[in-house]
């Protein structure tokens, strides 16, 4: 549990990890865009039913969770939310390629590629 940055409550949160993180700040840095935050969705379609949606934005909506992981700020709508719950976001790097993975507790099942799931 955490304190929301929007609400001030403690609640579940979403987290990035360490590595996650300088790769945020490095594509940040590298698109002029150090003093937006990380948009985080769900969004329906892919394989499994719903995909993972991730992007830079400035624009915060007051219904809007807001949190924030070792130095990146974190917004999430609340359909999202439901969805993402003490998900911890990681960078991996691979011979299949690099991205961002999420590790969501609350996926009952994904599929190969890995950035859609069910629940």
């Amino acid at each position: 549990m955490a304190r929301c940055v929007s609400c001030g409550m403690l609640r579940s949160m979403i987290t990035v990890t360490e590595r996650a993180a300088q790769k945020v700040r490095q594509i940040a840095v590298e698109e002029n865009l150090s003093d937006q935050g990380l948009r985080l969705r769900v969004i329906g379609g892919g394989c499994a039913g719903f995909t993972y949606d991730l992007y830079f934005e400035d624009a915060v909506s007051e219904v809007d969770e807001q949190f924030e992981s070792l130095g990146v700020k974190l917004f999430v709508d609340p359909l999202s939310f439901q969805y993402l719950s003490d998900t911890e976001i990681d960078y991996v790097e691979g011979v299949h390629g690099a991205g961002f993975k999420f590790n969501n507790p609350t996926a009952t099942g994904s599929c190969g590629c890995g950035s859609s799931f069910s629940a």
